[in-house]
C-alpha cells in the first residue's frame, strides 16, 4: 500500500513545496495534492445525503429523484411586455418565474414620481399598482407556479399586490408558493435598494415571516441573499459568512415576534451567487449547509426542516464581459455545473449579452437552454453528490467553514449583523475585496479571456441588444396611473393610508393586513411606501473610504505609473491636482464600480469626492460646482444614461459650467456611444477597461478636450 505521507514528507526534504502551494483569493488554502491525511487533520466525518448536517445535500436522493427547478429572472419595460416574455419562457420549458422590478418600484416611487423618471421600466417592470400585477401574471395560473420576486424595498406592498392580484383571479393565497426575497439587510451592504432604516426595516421583515407562516403555508418568506455580496466583490468565505449572519438576525427577529422557530424556520430559503472558481462554489454550497446547522442548534429547532439550508443559485453577472461577449456562454456553463455540482434546489442561467444590455429572447433562451441540456444529455442527475468523500472536496469545504468562522466572529464581536452594518464593516470588507479584484484584472495576475488577454480580432462584433423605448413605457405607465386614480374611491384610498401610517407609528401590530386593505381599495406601490416613509423616514448611506489597496497591487505597472506622471504633470501646471465626482444618477444603488473607481483614481492622485445615492442630473451639477470639480464620472449600471446622463449636461450647460467634463462609465451598450458622444460627454468606458487606463485618458481630455470611446 502506497504511504502518501512518506511520499510527501520526502518531496517536501527535496524542496518540493507544491503540495502546500499558495492561497486562493479569500484567505482560503487551496494545495494541489489533498490526500486522505488531509481529511483526518481537519476531523473530517463522513455523512449521507438528506441528513444532518446536510453537507451532502438536502434530500437523500437528490437529483436522481427530482432535478432542481429551472427559473429565468426576468422583467423590463411594461407589464404587458414581461408577461409575454413569461409565457413563452414557461413554453420553452421554464418550471418557475422570477421577477425583475424596475428601480423605483424597489425604492418605493411610483412611474410619475420625480425621481423615478429616468429609470422607469429600464432594470426590471414597472409596477405601480395591483392592476400592473393582474396584467404581468395573465393567463398565468398561481396556483401552479412558483414565483420567486427579488423585492427588499417595497416588499410590502409588493407582496400586498401579489397577494390581492391572485385573489382576484381566483387563487386563495394559501396556495400560492414561491419566495419574496425580503433580505434588507444586504441591502445596507451592497445593493442599496433599500427605503427605510434598518431597524424598521426589519419590523416589516419579522412581519412578513408572521404572516406567512400563518396564511401562506407554501411560501417562503425570506431568501437570504448572498449573490449580491458576490456581484460586489466578496470572496466565496465572505459572502458564505455574510449570507448566514443575516440570516440568523432574520431568525431573532422572528422569535422576537412570539414565533417558534419551527413555525417559519422551514420556509426560509437562501440565494448564492455561483462565480467561476468552479471547485470553491461547490464547496461553498457544502458549507453552507453544515455551518446553517451548526448556527441554528442554540435556537432548538424539533424540526429537521428548520435547519436545512435550501438554496436558488444564479450565475455571476460580473463575470460576463462586454469583449468577446460569446465567451459568455462558456462562462455561465461552467458556473451552472457547479451550482448543480453544490446541490441548489434552483438555478438561473444569465445570458451571454448581459454585459451589454437587457436579454433578448434569442440570449434568453441559449441561458435556458443550458440547463434544459445539463438536464437532460449529461449524466450529472444519475448520482447524489458524487464529490462526497473526495480529498479535495471535503477538505476544501471545511477548510471554507473555517474561514467564514472568522469572519462571523468578527461580526459577534461587534455585536451582531445589524450593529456590523451600522459601523460600515461588511460594507468596507466588500468594497476592499472588489478593490483587489480589480487590481488583479488591471494588472493581469487574473486572466479574463478577450479582456487582458487572448483578444480576438472581432471582440467588439455588434451584437442584437434589447432596447427599451422609455418614453413608450413612461407614457403607458403615467397614462394608468391616471386613470387608477381617476376611478378609485379617493377617501377610502386616503383613509388606508392614514391607518397604515398610524398602525406603523404605533409599532406593534402586523402591517400586512392594513396593506392589503389599502391595495384592494387601488393605493398605488408609492402610496403605501409614503405612509410608511411619513414614520419611518428613509434612510440616508454614508460612504466609508480607503485607501492604498488599489496601488499596493498596481506599483510599478506600466500604465499606472503614466496615470500617476500625467497627474503629478497636472498638479504642477495648475497648482492643484485633477478633481473628480463620482456620481450615481437616478435610482441606480449598484456602487461596487463607483466605490472601486473612487478607490483607484485616489490611489493614482486624483482629489475624489464621491455623491450620495439616488441623485438627480441637478443635484450632481450642484455638488459638481459647488465642489471645483474637473470631472463628473457617472457610473451606469441600470439603463439610466440615455435619459439621466444628457440631463446632467443640460443642468451643466444652463449653469454655463460647461468647462466641467462628463466622463460615462458601467453598461453603455455600444449602439448609445455616437449620441452621447454627440451630446457632450468626453469618454465612455465600457467594462473590461482597466482604471489606470481611464485616469490616462481623463487627464488627456482635460488636457486637450480630445474625445474617445473605449
Amino acid at each position: 500500500m502506497t504511504n502518501f505521507s512518506e511520499i510527501l514528507k520526502k518531496k517536501e526534504i527535496e524542496g518540493d513545496e507544491s503540495h502546500f502551494q499558495s492561497r486562493s483569493r479569500d484567505g482560503v488554502p487551496l494545495q494541489s495534492l489533498y490526500t486522505k491525511e488531509d481529511l483526518a487533520k481537519r476531523g473530517y466525518k463522513e455523512s449521507l445525503p438528506g441528513t444532518e448536517p446536510f453537507t451532502r445535500g438536502p434530500q437523500t436522493t437528490m437529483y436522481t429523484g427530482r432535478p432542481w427547478t429551472i427559473r429565468q429572472y426576468a422583467g423590463f419595460s411594461t407589464a404587458e411586455e414581461s408577461n409575454a416574455f413569461f409565457i413563452s419562457a414557461i413554453k420553452g420549458g421554464q418550471k418557475g418565474l422570477s421577477v425583475a422590478f424596475d428601480l423605483p418600484t424597489h425604492r418605493g416611487y411610483d412611474s410619475d414620481h420625480p425621481r423615478a423618471l429616468g429609470d422607469v421600466g429600464k432594470a426590471g417592470v414597472a409596477i405601480d399598482s395591483v392592476l400592473d400585477m393582474k396584467t404581468l401574471f395573465q393567463n398565468i395560473p398561481l396556483d401552479e407556479m412558483s414565483v420567486s420576486m427579488t423585492m427588499n424595498g417595497a416588499v410590502i406592498p409588493i407582496l400586498c399586490a401579489f397577494i390581492v392580484a391572485a385573489e382576484e383571479q381566483g387563487v386563495p393565497r394559501k396556495k400560492l408558493k414561491g419566495t419574496i426575497q425580503n433580505d434588507i439587510l444586504k441591502e445596507y451592504m451592497v445593493r442599496n435598494t433599500y427605503i427605510y432604516p434598518p431597524k424598521p426595516s426589519m419590523k416589516l421583515v419579522a412581519d412578513i415571516i408572521e404572516f406567512t407562516s400563518k396564511e401562506m403555508p407554501f411560501f417562503n418568506s425570506v431568501s437570504i441573499s448572498g449573490y449580491h455580496m458576490g456581484e460586489a466583490g466578496a470572496g466565496e468565505a465572505l459572502e458564505l459568512a455574510y449570507t448566514l449572519a443575516n440570516g440568523i438576525e432574520y431568525v431573532k427577529a422572528a422569535l422576537a415576534k412570539g414565533l417558534s422557530v419551527d413555525d417559519f424556520a422551514p420556509r426560509l430559503s437562501f440565494f448564492f451567487g455561483i462565480g467561476l472558481n468552479f471547485f470553491t462554489e461547490i464547496a461553498k454550497l457544502r458549507a453552507a449547509r453544515t455551518l446553517w446547522v451548526e448556527m441554528m442548534k442554540p435556537f432548538n429547532p424539533k424540526d429537521e426542516k428548520s435547519s436545512m439550508l435550501r438554496t436558488h443559485c444564479q450565475t455571476s453577472g460580473y463575470s460576463l464581459t462586454e469583449k468577446d461577449p460569446h465567451n459568455n456562454i462558456i462562462r455561465t456553463t461552467i458556473e451552472a455545473m457547479a451550482a448543480v455540482l453544490g446541490g441548489t434546489q434552483s438555478l438561473h442561467t444569465n445570458s451571454f449579452d448581459e454585459a451589454i444590455a437587457l436579454p433578448t429572447e434569442a440570449s434568453a433562451r441559449i441561458a435556458r437552454n443550458t440547463q434544459l441540456i445539463l438536464q437532460h444529455e449529461t449524466d450529472l442527475t444519475k448520482t447524489v453528490d458524487p464529490f462526497g468523500g473526495s480529498f479535495f472536496m471535503e477538505s476544501l469545504t471545511l477548510d471554507l467553514m473555517q474561514k467564514a468562522r472568522e469572519y462571523l466572529k468578527e461580526i459577534e464581536d461587534s455585536g451582531g449583523m445589524l450593529e456590523a452594518i451600522s459601523l460600515g464593516i461588511p460594507k468596507l470588507r466588500i468594497e476592499q475585496a472588489a478593490t483587489e479584484k480589480q487590481a488583479r484584472i488591471d494588472s493581469g495576475e487574473d486572466v479574463v479571456v478577450g479582456v487582458n488577454r487572448y483578444f480576438s480580432g472581432d471582440s467588439n462584433t455588434s451584437l442584437d441588444v434589447r432596447k427599451i423605448d422609455h418614453e413608450m413605457v413612461l407614457k403607458a405607465q403615467l397614462e394608468k396611473l391616471k386613470k387608477l386614480k381617476k376611478e378609485r374611491n379617493q377617501k377610502d384610498v386616503e383613509d388606508s393610508l392614514q391607518k397604515i401610517s398610524l398602525v406603523a407609528k404605533k409599532g406593534k401590530e402586523n402591517l400586512i393586513p392594513f396593506c392589503l386593505e389599502a391595495i384592494r381599495k387601488r393605493a398605488t406601490i408609492g402610496e403605501v411606501s409614503l405612509a410608511l416613509e411619513k414614520v419611518y423616514g428613509r434612510h440616508l448611506a454614508t460612504h466609508t473610504s480607503f485607501g492604498k489597496v488599489y496601488s499596493n497591487m498596481m506599483e510599478g505597472n506600466d500604465e499606472f505609473e503614466k496615470a500617476k506622471k500625467l497627474v503629478l504633470d497636472f498638479d504642477k501646471k495648475t497648482g492643484r491636482r485633477p478633481r473628480l465626482l463620482v456620481a450615481k444618477l437616478g435610482q441606480d444603488g449598484h456602487d461596487r464600480g463607483a466605490n472601486v473607481i473612487a478607490t483607484g483614481f485616489s490611489d493614482i492622485g486624483f482629489d475624489v469626492d464621491i455623491s450620495p445615492l439616488f441623485q438627480t442630473p441637478k443635484e450632481i451639477a450642484k455638488l459638481a460646482i459647488q465642489n471645483d470639480v474637473h470631472v463628473i464620472g457617472v457610473s451606469s449600471q441600470a439603463a439610466g444614461h440615455n435619459t439621466l446622463v444628457p440631463e446632467l449636461l443640460e443642468e451643466l450647460a444652463s449653469e454655463q459650467s460647461r468647462e466641467i467634463k462628463v466622463v460615462l462609465g458601467g453598461i453603455i451598450p455600444e449602439g448609445d456611444h455616437k449620441d452621447l458622444l454627440k451630446k457632450g460627454v468626453s469618454a465612455i468606458f465600457t467594462p473590461g477597461v482597466s482604471i489606470s487606463t481611464c485616469a490616462i485618458t481623463v487627464m488627456e481630455i482635460l488636457s486637450s478636450n480630445t474625445k474617445e470611446a473605449f
